[in-house]
């Protein structure tokens, strides 16, 4: 059996917030209690679950990307642009609302109120071969 990631934890301020936000722009599921542990789900996939934890003191900022397909894609950008949630081209910097073309396919990048990075991309680029990557 291939090894996969089947949840991962998601600390947050708001964890009901948190999650209702990511499935709204994602367009999953989501539940406000797991019944298994103090957690907020959001149902990825059928693989994955990301369940948001209430945290009461500071925690790191993490980077969290989902590659979708390009029906998906467009999708998330048009929940994006309807949620009007700030969005851009890079990891990091100036909101552009500009969708990056780099590495074959198409890149978005927004942050989560606590200061999570979420990208949506329709390449995975982190598996390209060196010789293709700028």
């Amino acid at each position: 059996m291939a090894i996969l990631l089947d949840h991962a934890t998601v600390q947050t301020a708001d964890r009901k917030a948190a999650a209702r936000r990511l499935a709204e722009i994602l367009g999953v599921p989501w539940a406000e209690e797991t019944g298994i542990g103090p957690f907020s789900a959001v149902y990825v996939s059928d693989a994955l679950t990301l369940d948001f934890d209430q945290a009461d003191s500071p925690f790191p900022v993490s980077h969290y990307c989902f590659r979708v397909g390009e029906a998906d894609f467009d999708a998330i950008v048009g929940r994006l642009k309807a949620l009007r949630i700030p969005y851009r081209s890079t990891p990091h910097g100036p909101t552009d609302h500009q969708v990056n073309h780099l590495f074959g396919g198409r890149i978005v990048y927004w942050n989560e109120p606590d200061g999570h990075v979420w990208e949506a991309l329709t390449v995975s680029y982190a598996r390209q071969k060196k010789e293709h990557a700028p």
